[in-house]
């Protein structure tokens, strides 16, 4: 009989804690956003456990302004910056990854090694009303070591070829169409031009509208905060970008966007964007994501 009474014990708290996980797995918000990227920024979605992803991220040149226009073809015929890369979900909170990117800035050839943990997900029933993750970022250099004194890739330390970046986003989904997203971030290269910061302060947003299963509007803007301190001469603009994202049958997600953004990489473009939508200077651009079960 004691026998009898542990075994039904046991099975009823099985069920509890079965039902309890249930409860709790359809507690959470899913698919804040549709994917680990809005448009330049990092979104706080993360790859699920086991999860990998190749990604391929393209940015083509000027659509129009003096660089643009038919002469190279709306920019078509130009890359501003090319990633390719993977990323793997450790666990369903947290993602590693690594690509490489052609580079915009002084420091190009870059290896960018990045890591991110989503510290609270969204709850339907209102305890946990929003979504935080953290991002951490580290780019280094491997182009060739330049022989003219003066110039910052002389690289005369090792330690000259990283730049780092620190982010954290917030969002909310407030429907199953509309998501937005607020986040501050820190951005740090060792070495900078004369009358340039190291670091660089900012806030992003970002939002995604959906209009149907498999298709949404995105958009995102990232606006560095010390920008009028820094005396290089040159006009920086804050990174811009609207797309579209279509989620393809079998694990491929698609985006196309327009954005001033030259770079790819957060320690690229947040401190090196000076094209103006204004003036013409925005291009097309594309992302492929495709994910495998590991």
């Amino acid at each position: 009989m004691k026998a009898l009474l542990t075994t039904l014990f046991f099975l009823f708290s099985v069920l509890l804690i079965g039902q309890s996980s249930d409860d709790m797995v359809e507690e959470k918000v899913i698919q804040t956003f549709r994917h680990t990227r809005v448009i330049n920024n990092h979104s706080v979605e993360t790859l699920p456990a086991r999860k990998m992803d190749f990604r391929i991220v393209h940015r083509f040149g000027d659509l129009a302004g003096e660089s643009g226009g038919w002469t190279t073809f709306y920019g078509l015929e130009s890359a501003s910056d090319v990633s390719i890369g993977f990323e793997y979900g450790l666990t369903d909170n947290m993602m590693i990854g690594i690509n490489r990117t052609k580079g915009v800035g002084p420091l190009k050839q870059n290896l960018n090694g990045l890591v991110k943990f989503k510290l609270m997900n969204q709850e339907v029933n209102g305890n946990a009303p929003f979504s935080l993750a953290v991002l951490g970022v580290g780019a280094y250099s491997t182009m060739q070591k330049s022989t003219i004194e003066g110039q910052i890739t002389t690289f005369a330390k090792s330690s000259h070829r990283l730049a780092y970046h620190l982010g954290l986003n917030i969002a909310r989904k407030f429907s199953d169409r509309i998501s937005l997203q607020l986040g501050t971030s820190w951005t740090f290269r060792n070495v900078v031009d004369a009358g340039d910061r190291n670091d660089l302060v900012g806030i992003n947003a970002g939002m995604r509208i959906q209009i149907s299963k498999a298709f949404g509007l995105i958009f995102d803007a990232n606006i560095p905060l010390l920008n009028n301190e820094r005396d290089t001469g040159i006009d920086f603009t804050a990174p811009v970008g609207i797309g579209f994202e279509f989620d393809t049958s079998g694990g491929h997600v698609f985006q196309i966007n327009l954005t001033n953004s030259r770079g790819i990489s957060e320690t690229d473009y947040i401190p090196y964007t000076s094209s103006s939508w204004g003036d013409g200077e925005y291009r097309l651009g594309f992302t492929i994501s495709r994910l495998f079960s590991l």
